[in-house]
C-alpha cells in the first residue's frame, strides 16, 4: 500500500515499539469517534459552565469519561488548527515548513499529501474503516480532499457554510471582487450539488445520517471504525434543519449548540444499538474559540443566524482568530471508553488536540513518523488516571498559523510574548496567573520578573526549534 511504503521509506517504526505497554482491553482495537465542533468555546456547553445553553448529552458523556479542563487547540482558526489536529504538528511545521492559514473557495493550497501523513493513514494502514462527516477546510481542490489522506469516505463541505456568494469579506479574502460560487456538497471527490441556504439548513441531519450508516457498514464489515465528525451549524450562519429552532436561551448559535448535542446523542445510541460502546473511544473537542465580536456583514447576509452578542460572558478571555489570549485555544475536551478512563474523572494536566494523533496512533498500534518532529504526545497515562500520570509538555505554545510565537502557558503562568507595536515600540510581556486569574485580566509581569524571563527564553527556543524544524 501506498500509505505503508511511504512511511518505510521514511524511515518510520512502529509506535508500540516507544511507548509503553497497552492494557488488554487497550489491546483490542477501539473504534474512534472524534467529534470536532466548530468555534464552540470552553463553556459553550453545560459542564464547562454554559448557563444558556442545554448539552445534556456532551454532560452526560463527561459523567461516564474524564474532562480535560487544561487543554488546548492548536490554533485559533479552523485550516491551521484542523491540519495540527490532524498531524501532530503545529501548523507553521506542515507543508515543508509553509504552513497554512484560513483557506477560502478561492485558494489554490491545501494540506499536502506528499508532504504530511495524516492520523486516518495511520489508522486505515491498521485495518480501521475510516470515514469524515462535515467541514473539512484543508483544500477544496481534488489533490487536497480527505480520501488522498486516508479517508475511505467523505460526506461534506470543503470550507465553511459563510463562504457562500453572498459574502463579500474584507480586503484580500475575495480577490478583485470575486464572488464565491455556491457551496459545494462533496462525497469523496465529486460535488453533488451546490447548496443555497435552504439547503445549508438541512446538512446536519444529513452528515448525522451518512455517520450513522458509517458506523453500521464497519460494524457489519467487522472493521474496527475511526468517525470524524466535524459539524458546521455551530459555525457561522447558525442554520439549524427544521423544527429545532428556538429551543435555546442563547439565541440562534445557542440552538446551534443544543442541536449538535442532539447529534452526540443520536451517535451514542448508534453505538449502543451496534453493541459496540464499550469498545469505543469518543473524543468532544472543539477547532478554536467562539465568535465573540459582532460582524455587520454576517449580520447583513444572514439576520439572526448571523448575530453574535458581544454582552454574553466567558469564563476566557478573548475569542477566535488569536493565539494569544486562552479564549482563542484553551477549548473543553471531554474523552469517554468504558473500562478503560475512570468515570466522572477531571485533569487539570496540560494537554493539546495535536496529543489526540500520538494518542490514537499509539491505541492502533500503528506508525508515526521519525523524519519529522511531531508535537503531540501519547496522553493515556493521564486519560487512565494512572498514579502520577503529568502532562508529557513543559509548556504548550500559541503559534500563529504561519509562524511567530504569541504565548506560553508554563504551569499556572499564562505568558503573552513581547512584540512589537506601531513603529516599533516595544510592547512588553504580560504574565497572567491563572490559578486565580482564569479570565486573564490582572497582569502581574511586574511582581515576578524571574518567571517572565523563564518563560520568555522558553519561547523564544520553541520559535527557533519551529523555524528550524526541529523538536520542542
Amino acid at each position: 500500500m501506498r500509505i505503508k511504503s511511504n512511511l518505510l521509506h521514511c524511515g518510520i517504526v512502529p509506535f508500540l515499539t516507544i511507548v509503553p505497554a497497552i492494557s488488554q482491553k487497550e489491546a483490542k482495537l477501539p473504534n474512534i469517534v472524534h467529534i470536532v465542533m466548530d468555534d464552540v468555546g470552553y463553556d459553550d456547553i453545560g459542564c464547562f459552565g454554559s448557563k444558556d445553553i442545554k448539552t445534556p448529552n456532551i454532560d452526560a458523556l463527561a459523567s461516564r469519561g474524564i474532562k480535560l479542563t487544561d487543554f488546548y487547540a492548536p490554533h485559533g482558526t479552523s485550516t491551521p488548527s484542523r491540519a495540527a489536529l490532524l498531524t501532530g504538528r503545529y501548523a507553521p511545521r506542515v507543508n515543508k515548513g509553509t504552513g497554512l492559514y484560513v483557506l477560502f473557495p478561492h485558494s489554490t493550497t491545501g494540506l499536502e499529501d506528499e508532504d504530511e501523513v495524516c492520523i486516518a493513514e495511520i489508522l486505515k494502514e491498521q485495518g480501521y474503516a475510516t470515514g469524515l462527516f462535515g467541514k473539512w477546510h484543508l483544500g477544496h481542490l481534488p489533490q487536497f480532499l480527505p480520501i488522498v489522506h486516508g479517508f475511505d469516505e467523505f460526506t461534506g463541505i470543503p470550507y465553511p457554510n459563510d463562504h457562500g456568494p453572498e459574502r463579500i469579506g474584507g480586503s484580500g479574502f475575495r480577490p478583485n471582487g470575486i464572488s464565491d460560487p455556491e457551496i459545494p456538497l462533496i462525497q469523496q471527490a465529486q460535488i453533488i450539488k451546490r447548496c443555497d441556504n435552504n439547503d445549508i439548513a438541512e446538512l446536519p441531519a444529513m452528515f448525522q445520517r451518512e455517520a450513522c450508516k458509517f458506523m453500521y457498514r464497519s460494524v457489519r464489515d467487522k472493521k474496527p471504525f475511526y468517525l470524524h465528525y466535524a459539524n458546521i451549524e455551530t459555525h457561522t450562519p447558525y442554520f439549524i434543519p427544521r423544527g429545532f429552532e428556538g429551543k435555546s436561551e442563547a439565541g440562534a448559535f445557542g440552538d446551534a449548540v443544543e442541536y449538535l448535542d442532539n447529534t452526540v446523542g443520536i451517535i451514542i445510541n448508534t453505538l449502543k444499538r451496534l453493541k459496540v460502546e464499550d469498545n469505543t473511544l469518543i473524543i468532544i473537542t472543539s477547532d478554536n474559540g467562539p465568535l465573540i465580536h459582532k460582524d455587520p456583514e454576517l449580520e447583513n447576509c444572514y439576520g439572526r443566524f448571523g448575530e453574535t452578542d458581544p454582552n454574553r460572558k466567558h469564563l476566557l478571555r478573548g475569542g477566535k482568530y488569536q493565539e494569544r489570549y486562552d479564549g482563542g485555544i484553551r477549548v473543553a475536551c471531554i474523552l469517554s471508553w468504558p473500562g478503560v478512563i475512570p468515570q466522572g474523572a477531571t485533569s487539570s494536566e496540560l494537554t493539546t488536540g495535536m496529543d489526540l494523533f500520538t494518542t490514537m496512533a499509539y491505541l492502533s498500534g500503528g506508525a508515526i513518523p521519525t523524519d519529522r518532529p511531531i508535537d503531540g504526545k501519547n496522553i493515556m497515562p493521564i486519560l487512565r488516571g494512572d498514579a502520577g500520570a503529568k502532562s508529557p509538555h513543559k509548556a504548550v505554545f500559541g503559534f500563529r498559523p504561519k509562524g511567530g510565537l504569541m504565548s506560553v502557558r508554563y504551569e499556572n503562568w499564562k505568558l503573552i510574548m513581547p512584540s512589537k507595536g506601531a513603529k516599533g515600540v516595544a510592547i512588553p510581556a504580560e504574565l497572567y496567573d491563572l490559578t486565580t486569574d482564569l479570565g486573564e485580566s490582572i497582569n502581574v509581569a511586574s511582581e515576578h520578573p524571574a518567571i517572565v524571563k523563564k518563560i520568555v527564553n522558553m519561547g523564544k527556543e520553541a520559535d527557533e526549534a519551529i523555524k528550524t524544524n526541529k523538536p520542542i
